[in-house]
């Protein structure tokens, strides 16, 4: 079984790299929401807007592109 390469350059990935930036955007994220929540309960859901990020990524940039 070949091993996968990870590069940083991200042009370049097979496989795993792109899981890397997910994982590192989520945890970033969720320091984010949970330093801003106000209460447990929106630290909960801070947790969980970290998990669907991309998705707001996604909306806020067809909303700039005016899709």
């Amino acid at each position: 079984m070949a091993k996968k390469k990870c590069d940083f350059d991200f042009s370049k990935c097979t496989g795993g790299c792109s899981g890397f930036g997910y994982f590192l955007g989520a945890i970033g994220a969720a320091i984010y929401y949970i330093s801003t929540a106000t209460g447990f309960w929106m630290g909960v859901l801070g947790l969980l807007k970290a998990i669907v990020w991309p998705v707001f990524l996604t909306h806020g940039l067809f909303k700039l592109i005016g899709m």
